[in-house]
């Protein structure tokens, strides 16, 4: 019996030992976790709101005939290009080249009356002198070469107007721009300012028309910028990567939109090829800031915790502390941070994922590059969509 408890108790001091043992080596634990940290770079950026809208042509002119008549012909090819002057329709011109040699007839007419007022005025005066005629005679021819001259002049005025009436039946290009196609072909009668034969649009430059809000527009305005005509705009194209279509704002409406809560907004973009056509959607960037130096870090050290976003920054013991930031807009894969951190702080932009705040970590120094900024905020960032930056001069 006293054996059995010596084997016992000798059993369980080699059990004591062996879990000293064991303590002692979870005593010294895991190493810490290596990061990668740096300061954040710093670069002066200009913020820009994204908006969508649509291209208009500056000039959108419905063709209209302004002689009535059976057409004619037609003298372009549909979508052509157009100068402003060039023949496109004739009107059956027979009717009015008749009516203007009537109104031309009815004018030699009137200029033969007048060429015998004068006659008999000159007559009557000579006999006047040598008292065979009358005063009231004289007088009396007086006023039928006024009534003559009246009516060379209003006969003058109807051929004129059927002069007009003839050019009418020329129907020619009121712009220059992209034609469409004919909406009536020859033979048809058309009616004057009424029938529409065809359209044009100006193609450059056009215009790009979208709504921004009302809080928007008050930040602008009391940014005193974003509303300035002038301020630069930049547009892409929904299969484009790039902002790469130029422009500026040229129009802001007057009232803001009851409704809907937006103000109607407008931009002027060249377009010498041709390439962009009015009704193409696109993304507009209207600059919304004026230069100012930003701190930036990678959007991947950002961190989502429930409702507000954190930066890992490591202090001069080598602990890891939770910093809540305000964002900012995407600067390439750099996010802009408004506050929460100093420019000195060692920010964790690799590595995040083994650090937790209050532990100690192994901090490498790494260098934040910047790069440039791209069409959009990538999926899945962090900032408000419509917002982005872009470094000053760019």
């Amino acid at each position: 019996m006293t054996r059995k408890m010596l084997t016992v108790a000798a059993a369980a001091l080699l059990l004591a030992l062996a879990g000293c043992g064991g303590g002692d080596q979870a005593q010294g634990g895991p190493p810490a976790p290596a990061v990668t940290v740096a300061t954040p770079l710093v670069q002066d950026i200009v913020d820009w709101d994204e908006y969508v809208g649509r291209f208009e042509a500056v000039q959108n002119v419905e063709v209209r005939p302004r002689a009535t008549g059976f057409l004619a012909s037609a003298h372009f090819k549909d979508g052509q290009f157009v100068t402003r002057g060039q023949l496109l329709f004739r009107v059956d011109p027979r009717p009015a080249l008749a009516v203007l040699s009537q109104a031309k007839a009815q004018m030699a007419q009137a200029q033969a009356g007048l060429a015998n007022a004068r006659t008999e005025l000159a007559r009557s005066q000579t006999l006047a002198a040598s008292r065979a005629a009358s005063t009231e005679e004289v007088e009396a021819r007086q006023s039928a070469l006024r009534s003559a001259e009246a009516q060379v002049a209003a006969a003058g005025a109807v051929v004129r107007a059927r002069e007009l009436d003839l050019a009418f039946t020329r129907v020619t290009a009121p712009i220059s721009g992209r034609i469409s196609e004919r909406r009536v072909d020859p033979g048809n009668a058309v009616a004057a300012d009424q029938t529409v034969l065809t359209t044009i649009v100006s193609i450059n430059p056009l215009h790009f028309v979208f709504q921004g809000s009302e809080a928007l527009l008050l930040k602008y305005q009391r940014q005193e910028t974003g509303t300035r005509i002038g301020t630069p705009v930049r547009v892409k194209l929904s299969d484009e990567a790039d902002y790469s279509h130029a422009g500026t704002l040229d129009f802001v409406d007057n009232a803001i939109d009851a409704g809907a809560g937006t103000i109607r907004a407008r931009a002027v973009i060249a377009n010498p090829g041709g390439f962009l056509k009015p009704g193409m959607f696109g993304n507009l960037r209207l600059e919304a800031s004026k230069p100012y130096p930003a701190m930036l870090v990678p959007d991947t050290a950002v961190i989502a915790d429930a409702a507000r976003r954190v930066l890992y920054v490591v202090d001069k013991t080598g602990t890891v502390v939770a910093r809540p930031v305000q964002i900012g807009p995407m600067f390439g894969n750099l996010r802009v941070i408004r506050s929460g951190i100093a420019r000195e702080d060692r920010v964790i932009i690799d590595g995040t994922q083994r650090a937790r705040p209050g532990q100690k970590v192994q901090a490498k120094d790494g260098k934040i590059q910047a790069g440039a900024a791209p069409a959009s905020a990538p999926a899945g960032a962090s900032a408000p969509p419509s917002s982005t930056a872009q470094p000053v001069g760019r």
